[in-house]
């Protein structure tokens, strides 16, 4: 068996072990769709009468809100996988032909698929709360692509926190930054209504342009400077949280 070969089926085999602890523990899926649920009803229906966004409220904060619901699905990553280094599972792979690699790519591509599950139920709230995009299939496949491509960044950044942590608790609290950072971007109102500071913050910050763009997707008029900016801040990302998640691992494996 060739290394590739070998590297591929090790990641499938903990892919399957991620997957069994989420049908073990299904509140980590309950719990990515409950919380975005909770945040929308409330921005739509109790805090976005307030807002002049030039369209309709839902409209408006449903891809912000899709963006967020990839922050709220992180935390089992984290604790996850800082559990596979303080628990010994790790170092029982050391008496083991396998590849400890497979295990962080398995937690990401388990992460991202857990989150478009959790997707699903979040669009489809927002279908019944009067969403009404006028996306073709080409941009609901561009909207989907910047979703993947926000998901990858966010979990390797995750991972790379799970893995600096001491504890899964600590880990689960290293995560929470990114589910907070969207509330100071443009996802629930346009970033020019901010005060100055928040502003400049809000405009700047990597999560704007990549709420921006699903946005601009999702009404049928994608821009392309806003989809650049946004692809290179999801890949910037992604070979940060790689780069500390395999460095990390490497020291503590």
């Amino acid at each position: 068996m060739s290394a590739i070969s070998a590297s591929l089926s090790n990641s499938a085999t903990m892919l399957r072990r991620n997957f069994r602890h989420t049908l073990r523990n299904p509140l980590t899926l309950f719990n990515a769709v409950v919380m975005p649920a909770f945040v929308m009803f409330l921005m739509v229906y109790v805090l976005g009468g307030g807002f002049s966004v030039g369209q309709d409220y839902v409209d408006y904060a449903t891809p912000g809100m899709i963006i967020m619901a990839v922050g709220y699905g992180i935390g089992p990553t984290a604790t996850g996988v800082n559990a596979d280094m303080t628990t010994g599972f790790i170092n029982r792979l050391r008496i083991m032909d396998v590849s400890r690699g497979a295990v962080l790519s398995a937690h990401v591509i388990a992460t991202t698929l857990r989150t478009l599950v959790a997707l699903v139920f979040v669009v489809g709230l927002a279908f019944l709360m009067g969403f009404s995009p006028s996306a073709g299939p080409a941009e609901w496949l561009g909207a989907l692509g910047i979703v993947v491509l926000a998901t990858l960044a966010i979990s390797w950044l995750t991972i790379g926190a799970g893995l600096a942590a001491k504890s899964p608790e600590g880990a689960g609290m290293l995560g929470v930054p990114l589910m907070l950072l969207p509330f100071l971007s443009s996802a629930f109102v346009p970033a020019d209504k901010m005060g100055p500071v928040v502003r400049e913050f809000a405009e700047y910050q990597p999560f704007t342009p990549i709420i921006e763009t699903l946005r601009a997707f999702l009404t049928g008029a994608p821009a392309a400077g806003t989809a650049l900016t946004a692809v290179a801040w999801c890949a910037g990302l992604t070979l940060v949280g790689y780069l500390w998640s395999r460095r990390s691992f490497s020291r503590r494996a």
